[in-house]
C-alpha cells in the first residue's frame, strides 16, 4: 500500500498548467496536496488539502485568499490505489499532525476533519505513516509522530475529528448562538456537562476556531460540502460575527499556559484570548462571548491564594458591583462582562472549599437547560477503557462495590510496593512516552522551599512534588518527581501511576471510605470558607479528596497504575479489581 508519489511544483499559475498536462491523474483523481510558505519567514504558513481535480483545485488557490500568504511550493501525493476517502482521512492525519508539530501556522479552517469508516481502513492508515516519513525526509515535519502526539500542541489543538456528540454539541451550541446574536438585547449561558476525557477543552478551543473561520470565510475559499458545519458559512452569519469579541476563561494556571502557546500558533485565535478569570474580571471592555472550561473551579469570595489576589478580589467586586458582597463568585464576574457565556463543567471535578458550590452550577444546569441550551458530553475520548471505567472509579470511590467493567487492553494494575510501580512508569515512558507519578495532597511540600528536601517517603523510595506549576508533564524533571491535582487536572498522561496517599482510608468499623484531615495537607482545601464557612466537616472533606482521586485516576489513556498507603484500603481496591 506504500506505491505513492510525492510530486512537487512551484504555486505558480504557469507551473500548474504545465504539471496538469503530464498526467491525467493531475486532473481527475483523488490526490492530498500540501502547499507550503516561505521557510525563510519566521512563522512560514502551510495549507493541506484533497481533491478529485488538483489542478482545478490550485488555479482556485491561486486566485484566492492562498495568494496572499507568501506560498512557495506545491507538494502532491498521489497514489493510484487511493480513493476519495482515503484522502480525506489522511488529509484529516496530516491535518493533525502539522498542528502537533507547529513547525508551520496551519491556514486550513477545522470543520472538515473526519473520522469515517471505509473499507480497508486500517491498512490505508498504515501507509500514512509511511507518506509522513516521506513528507519529514523532505523537512516539513521536525518531530516523530509519537513526539507530536505526546505533545500539547496535538493534544488541545483545534483541528480534530470530533466525536458524534460533539460535533452534535457544537452544531447545536452554534445554532443557538447564532439565533441569541440576531437579538442585540439577548443575553444567554449555554452549558456544556462531560465526566473527564469527554473533551470539553476541546469544545471550546474547536469552537473558537470555527467561529473565527465562519466570521473570516471568503466565498472563493471553497467549503467541504460534506462538513456537518457547512451551512454556517453564509453571508448572513459572517455578519453576525463580524465584530465578535470572545475570550476564553481557564482558571488552572499550568492548563492555561498551555492553551495559550495553541492559540499562538493558531491563524485567527491569539494567545491574548485566553485569559484568567482575574484577567476577565479587571478587563474594560465588554466581551460577546466569554468561554469557561473547567468552570467548577471558578472561585467564591473566599481566601485566596494570595494577599494578591485576595486584594483583586475586593477591587474587582467593587468595580463591577459597587462593593465587596461575598456572595459575588468569579462567575458573577464573567456575567457581568459578557453577554453571552458556554460553561463547561463536571461537577464531580470540584476539589476546593472555594471553589464555585453546588448550588451555584447546579442553578446554571437547570436554567440551560430550562432555556434549550443544554448539551451532554457522553463519549469517553481519553480513557481507553471508555466511559464504563470512569464510572467505575468514581463508584469505587463512593465505597460501592461495581464489578470491573470489561477494560479491553487498558492495563489498570495495583501495586504493593512503590518503587515497583516508579519503574514500571520509567519503563511506560521509554516506550510510549507521557507516563507520569501523581498524587494525593498529603505530604507537605517541604521542596518547594528547599529544593534539596524530599517530600514523599514510602517503601524507601524518595520523591518530590512537580518543581513547576507550568507545563509540568513536559518539564525536564517531571518523569523524577510527582505531579498534584493542581498540575495535571485537565491534562491526558499515556500512564499515570497514581499514589492514594493516607488522606483517603477504610474505617474498618464502617466498611467505608473516609477522608483523614490530618493527613490532607491542601491548607486552602481544607480552609473553613466559601460556600462552607463555618459548616465544613468531614463529609464535606470527603467530597474534595474523592473528587480529586477521581480526576487523577482517569489521568491516563492507556492504562492506570495504583499504589494505596492504607493497607485496608489497598485491600478493598484488590478485590475490587477481581469482582
Amino acid at each position: 500500500m506504500t506505491e505513492f508519489s510525492i510530486q512537487r511544483l512551484p504555486f505558480r499559475r504557469d507551473a500548474v498548467d504545465t504539471w496538469a498536462r503530464d498526467d491525467a491523474r493531475h486532473t481527475n483523481w483523488p490526490v492530498v496536496y500540501v502547499i507550503e510558505g516561505d521557510t525563510r519567514r519566521s512563522s512560514p504558513g502551510l495549507y493541506v488539502g484533497e481533491t478529485v481535480s488538483a489542478a482545478t483545485r490550485m488555479r482556485q488557490h491561486l486566485s484566492g485568499s492562498k495568494r496572499n500568504e507568501s506560498l512557495k511550493s506545491i507538494r502532491v501525493v498521489v497514489n493510484h490505489r487511493f480513493n476519495k476517502s482515503v484522502c480525506l482521512d489522511l488529509e484529516s492525519h496530516l491535518i493533525r499532525w502539522f498542528s502537533g508539530d507547529g513547525r508551520y501556522r496551519l491556514l486550513n479552517g477545522n470543520d472538515g476533519l473526519t473520522d469515517a469508516q471505509y473499507y480497508d481502513r486500517d491498512i490505508y492508515r498504515e501507509s500514512f505513516r509511511d507518506v509522513f516519513e516521506a513528507l519529514r525526509a523532505e523537512g516539513l515535519f521536525s518531530r516523530s509522530i509519537p513526539q507530536i502526539e505526546n505533545s500539547d500542541l496535538f493534544k488541545l489543538s483545534p483541528f480534530k475529528a470530533l466525536t458524534e456528540d460533539q460535533g452534535i454539541a457544537i452544531m447545536d451550541i452554534l445554532e443557538g448562538l447564532l439565533e441569541d446574536l440576531q437579538d442585540p438585547d439577548a443575553r444567554s449561558t449555554l452549558v456544556v456537562q462531560g465526566n473527564p476525557g469527554t473533551g470539553k477543552t476541546i469544545i471550546a478551543i474547536f469552537l473558537m476556531k470555527l467561529l473565527a473561520d465562519i466570521r473570516d470565510y471568503r466565498d472563493q475559499d471553497g467549503i467541504e460540502p460534506d462538513s456537518m458545519f457547512s451551512e454556517f458559512f453564509v453571508p448572513e452569519n459572517r455578519d453576525l460575527l463580524r465584530t465578535l469579541r470572545m475570550a476564553l476563561v481557564i482558571p488552572q494556571q499550568s492548563l492555561r499556559m498551555s492553551v495559550k502557546k495553541v492559540f499562538k500558533r493558531t491563524p485567527k485565535l491569539d494567545a491574548s484570548m485566553v485569559m484568567s478569570p482575574f484577567q476577565l474580571g479587571e478587563s474594560d471592555q465588554p466581551y460577546d462571548l466569554v468561554l469557561v472550561d473547567e468552570t467548577h473551579r471558578l472561585g467564591q469570595r473566599a481566601n485566596q491564594a494570595s494577599g494578591v489576589q485576595n486584594k483583586k478580589f475586593r477591587e474587582i467586586n467593587e468595580a463591577l458591583f459597587g462593593s465587596d458582597d461575598p456572595r459575588y463568585t468569579q462567575l458573577d464576574w464573567i456575567k457581568a462582562r459578557s453577554t453571552h457565556k458556554l460553561l463547561l463543567v463536571d461537577g464531580e471535578q470540584s476539589v476546593r472549599p472555594h471553589d464555585l458550590s453546588p448550588t451555584t452550577l447546579s442553578a446554571e444546569v437547570s436554567q440551560a437547560k430550562n432555556e434549550h441550551r443544554f448539551f451532554r458530553l457522553t463519549t469517553q475520548m481519553r480513557v481507553q477503557a471508555g466511559a464504563d471505567y470512569v464510572e467505575f472509579v468514581r463508584a469505587v470511590l463512593r465505597s460501592e462495590q461495581p464489578s470491573l467493567p470489561d477494560l479491553g487492553d487498558y492495563e489498570l494494575r495495583l501495586f504493593d510496593d512503590l518503587g515497583e510501580m516508579r519503574e514500571a512508569i520509567r519503563q511506560k515512558d521509554a516506550e510510549v512516552g507521557l507516563s507520569r507519578l501523581v498524587a494525593g495532597y498529603a505530604w507537605d511540600w517541604v521542596s518547594r522551599n528547599h529544593p534539596e528536601a524530599f517530600d514523599i517517603e514510602l517503601d524507601g523510595e524518595r520523591l518530590r512534588w512537580n518543581g513547576t506549576d507550568k507545563d509540568w508533564i513536559n518539564s525536564k524533571d517531571s518523569l523524577e518527581e510527582v505531579g498534584s491535582i493542581h498540575t495535571v487536572q485537565g491534562y491526558d498522561l499515556n500512564y499515570a501511576g497514581v499514589i492514594i496517599g493516607p488522606d483517603l482510608r477504610l474505617d474498618p468499623a464502617t466498611g467505608r471510605i473516609v477522608a483523614d484531615r490530618e493527613s490532607y495537607r491542601d491548607k486552602k482545601g481544607k480552609e473553613n470558607t466559601g460556600h462552607l464557612k463555618d459548616t465544613f466537616g468531614d463529609d464535606d472533606l470527603l467530597t474534595f479528596i474523592r473528587n480529586i482521586y477521581g480526576v487523577l485516576l482517569t489521568r491516563g489513556m492507556r492504562g492506570t497504575y495504583v499504589y494505596v498507603c492504607d493497607p485496608a484500603l489497598r485491600e478493598r481496591l484488590a478485590a475490587a479489581l477481581t469482582r
